[in-house]
């Protein structure tokens, strides 16, 4: 073997070394970043899935009303509907 390999491939495994080391943080680094944004976007989700449900709940809540209108005998319709029209929705 040729003498003058051994310090080349002596430098050239510490380079290796160092490349890896640095190419490992910025894996890491990456990786913390990912994780970041997947509880940005998890957060966001979370508050547009309660936005959903609090309408769904309203929505529900209307459907109640008109099916009790709807089911009541001797009810005048129009003129509940007219008086739900009035009224404030919460």
């Amino acid at each position: 073997m040729n003498p003058i390999l051994i310090p080349i491939l002596g430098i050239a495994c510490g380079m290796v070394a160092i490349v890896f080391g640095v190419a490992n943080d910025m894996f890491k680094r990456w990786l913390k970043h990912k994780e970041a944004m997947t509880q940005v976007i998890a957060a966001q989700t979370a508050e547009q899935a309660a936005q959903y449900a609090a309408h769904v709940e309203r929505l529900e809540q209307r459907v109640r009303v008109l099916e009790r209108i709807v089911t009541d005998r001797g009810v005048d319709v129009a003129a509940e509907i007219e008086q739900l029209r009035d009224a404030p929705l919460n």
